[in-house]
């Protein structure tokens, strides 16, 4: 009887080590953990003179963009060198197929597209929360061709947007600015990042033209860009070396501009030369017509062309931001090449990014010929690893998944205060 106390004082001694176990052992294990995971805050415990980074020292943008280049197939760099067109007012299984398993870089809309305000913008969220779905979750170029005048999508329902023609004919720096600004401000509250404008093309009677002069086209055209960019709106000069002086439309036939190298760097390419000089590369596109130019290379159209993207507007020019081409659906090409060598011929020659347009077929034509012309040898995966850089660089460094508001579309664009400066344009 006399060892009782000293049995029962054993047991509380074991069950308080028991306790005392169970109850410290999570905080050491949790400790163990964070010095596992968070080696820089033992450092700074330890006395350590390793200097606190931000995060921004510690994210290298540039490797960031090499890593997740060096993990995407060639199926999805291909993708994302493609915008592509789709029927209806929502996310069409077609263009749905073309985000989720082809890894398209970019939509274009059109009047199909398009039914109101709100429309856009909700229409906008489902194609960019479809690629935020997607393996690697790169927002979505939406593009449109919101030139203004005779080239105005969903006319009845936006602004008013003069063409350039009549701003030309106005004559005020700060009046294109402000007009491309209210332009941009109805496209961003859509949802659209990306227009297919100002056009550079010199003309006198083309209402899309800012008119004949080299400089006040240059000077307009910046303004315009600068307009885009004071919204979010990227913009895309058009349509390289310039093709004012053609009289065929390139949706229906091929054409030549017959003039020598002196003549048109000292006019039609002038405004191009000017704006790669004076704005910043990344905050435009470039697109390239589907006319030739005998001047720079006799056989092939100015977007299937090396002499002319490489030589002339990366070399020469020094042109260093994203090159587009024209709609690859246009009759000036289709007349001549199979869709299966549309986008490989486009990609040989420079260009990063390929519009098609309208149809599904075609736009697996292009993407299924670019794919065969790598794994043939014919195009090097450096061109297509270079092509692909350039776009996902763009998306990374100016672009994020940008979901609208689609009550406050329909207040924005239209707006009372809107026309009103429209009407008063003299």
């Amino acid at each position: 009887m006399k060892k009782k106390p000293l049995y029962i004082l054993i047991l509380l001694v074991l069950l308080f080590a028991v306790v005392a176990m169970v109850y410290f052992q999570p905080k050491i294990t949790t400790e163990e953990q964070s010095e596992e995971n968070t080696t820089g805050k033992d450092e700074e415990k330890e006395g350590s003179k390793t200097p606190e980074t931000s995060p921004a020292e510690e994210i290298n943008p540039d490797e960031q963009i090499d890593a997740l280049l060096a993990d995407m197939t060639l199926e999805e760099k291909v993708g994302q060198l493609m915008v592509i067109g789709f029927d209806g007012s929502k996310v069409s299984s077609n263009a749905k197929d073309m985000i989720k398993n082809k890894h398209i870089g970019g939509i274009i809309y059109f009047d199909r597209n398009m039914e109101s305000p709100k429309q856009v913008a909700e229409l906008s969220n489902s194609l960019q929360q479809t690629a935020a779905d997607s393996k690697n979750q790169l927002p979505l170029m939406i593009g449109v061709d919101q030139e203004g005048g005779d080239i105005l999508r969903m006319r009845s329902q936006v602004s008013p947007i003069p063409s350039q023609q009549k701003l030309g004919k106005i004559g005020a720096a700060e009046t294109v600015y402000q007009t491309a600004k209210l332009n941009a401000t109805e496209l961003s509250a859509m949802g659209v990042n990306l227009n297919f404008a100002p056009v550079l093309d010199l003309s006198k009677t083309d209402s899309r033209s800012f008119g004949t002069d080299p400089k006040k086209t240059a000077e307009y055209g910046t303004k315009v860009i600068e307009g885009f960019q004071s919204a979010s709106i990227t913009g895309a000069v058009k349509h390289f070396p310039g093709h004012g002086r053609s009289s065929v439309d390139p949706h229906l036939d091929s054409s030549s501009v017959e003039a020598n190298q002196l003549d048109l760097e000292n006019s039609d390419i002038y405004p191009f030369t000017q704006l790669i000089k004076e704005v910043d590369n990344q905050n435009f596109f470039v697109m390239v017509t589907h006319i030739k130019y005998p001047a720079y290379d006799k056989e092939k159209p100015a977007s299937l062309s090396k002499v002319i993207i490489q030589d002339l507007l990366r070399k020469k020019l020094g042109y260093e931001g994203i090159v587009v081409t024209d709609d690859l659906e246009m009759g000036a090409v289709t007349k001549h090449y199979a869709y299966k060598d549309l986008g490989s011929e486009a990609i040989q020659a420079g260009a990063d990014l390929l519009l098609v347009c309208h149809t599904y077929k075609h736009q697996l034509e292009v993407y299924n010929g670019i794919i065969e012309a790598v794994q043939s040898g014919e195009i090097p995966i450096e061109r297509i690893n270079e092509a692909a850089k350039r776009v996902i660089s763009y998306k990374m460094n100016t672009m994020q998944h940008e979901i609208v508001d689609p009550k406050q579309a329909d207040s924005i664009v239209k707006s009372e205060e809107s026309l009103t400066y429209l009407e008063n344009l003299k």
